[in-house]
C-alpha cells in the first residue's frame, strides 16, 4: 500500500486549467459552513469560494469590510472539512494584505488553519501575488468591481464601460497572470471585455456579472437561493423558482453553467 492510499482527492488548480483548455465550464458557488459545503460538493460544484461576502449574508453587515481573518479561518475550515471533491478558495479579508509580509501571514493561516487550497485577493497586487506564489501559495486574483474598495469607488458599479477603464483592466489581467496568479475572478464588467480577457489569458477566468464567455461562473449562494437579506443583484438568478428543493436549485445552477445556459443576456452587461 502506498503512503497516499485512502487519502481523498479533491480537484486541483491543474484540473481547473485543464477544464479551461477543454472548454468545460467551471461551476462555482460561495459556501460558508459544513452543511452547504457537503451538499454543493455532492452535487458536483467544482469550486467552493469561502467569500468575505459572509459579512453580509451571514453576519448581517452592509459590506464585507468588518470581516476578520479569524472569521475567514473559522468558516474556511468548516467548508474544507466537509467537502471531498470541490476545490476550496478563501478570500483574504479587508486590510489583511497591505504588504507582502502581511499577506503571507494571513494566507498562511488560511492555508494551515483554514485548510483551503488557494487564496483570493482583490486588485492587481503583483508584488503581493508574486511573494505568495514564491512561497507555494496559489493565488486567485479579482478584478473589475472590488467590494473591499466600494468606499473609494463610490459604490457597487459596473467597471470597464469606457475604453480607458477597459484597457486598464485588461492590462491588470496580464499583470496578475505574469505575477503568478493561477485563477482570475472578473466581477461586474461588460461581457465583451470579459470575453476578450478570457480568450487572452492562459489561466481560467471565473465571471460574476461578466457574461457567458468566461471559463466559469460564480454566484453568492444565498443570492441564487433567493434568501439574501439584501436585493439580489441583476447578474444573479433565483434558481429556487420552480425548484423542488435547495439541492434541486443547486443542481439546476450547476447544469445551467455547464451547458452555457447561464448567464443569459439579462444577467450580463
Amino acid at each position: 500500500m502506498t503512503p497516499y492510499a485512502g487519502i481523498r482527492q479533491s480537484l486541483t488548480i491543474t484540473d481547473l486549467q485543464s477544464m479551461k483548455q477543454s472548454g468545460e465550464k467551471i461551476s462555482c458557488l460561495t459556501a460558508y459552513d459544513a452543511s452547504f459545503s457537503a451538499l454543493l460538493d455532492a452535487i458536483g460544484i467544482d469550486v467552493l469560494l469561502v467569500g468575505d461576502s459572509l459579512g453580509m449574508v451571514i453576519q448581517g453587515h452592509h459590506s464585507t469590510l468588518p470581516v476578520t481573518v479569524n472569521d475567514m479561518v473559522y468558516h474556511s475550515r468548516s467548508v474544507a472539512q466537509a467537502r471531498k471533491r470541490a476545490f476550496v478558495i478563501a478570500d483574504l479579508p479587508f486590510a489583511s494584505y497591505a504588504s507582502p509580509k502581511q499577506a503571507l501571514q494571513t494566507a498562511a493561516r488560511l492555508m494551515q488553519e483554514g485548510m483551503v487550497q488557494m487564496i483570493k485577493l482583490e486588485g492587481a497586487r503583483s508584488e503581493v501575488i508574486a511573494c505568495l506564489v514564491d512561497q507555494g501559495i496559489p493565488v486567485c486574483a479579482h478584478l473589475g468591481l472590488l467590494p473591499q474598495s466600494v468606499n473609494r469607488s463610490g459604490g457597487y458599479k459596473v467597471q470597464g464601460r469606457d475604453a480607458g477603464q477597459a484597457e486598464a483592466i485588461l492590462a491588470d489581467a496580464h499583470q496578475i497572470q505574469a505575477a503568478g496568479a493561477g485563477l482570475l475572478v472578473l466581477e461586474c464588467v461588460p461581457a465583451q471585455l470579459a470575453a476578450e480577457i478570457a480568450s487572452r489569458l492562459r489561466i481560467p477566468v471565473i465571471g460574476i456579472g461578466a457574461g457567458a464567455a468566461c471559463d466559469g461562473q460564480v454566484l453568492v449562494l444565498y443570492d441564487m437561493l433567493n434568501i439574501s437579506t439584501g436585493i439580489r443583484p441583476r447578474f444573479s438568478k433565483n434558481f429556487m423558482a420552480g425548484a423542488e428543493s435547495i439541492a434541486d436549485a443547486v443542481q439546476r445552477y450547476h447544469q445551467a453553467v455547464k451547458s452555457m445556459q447561464f448567464p443569459a443576456q439579462e444577467h450580463s452587461y
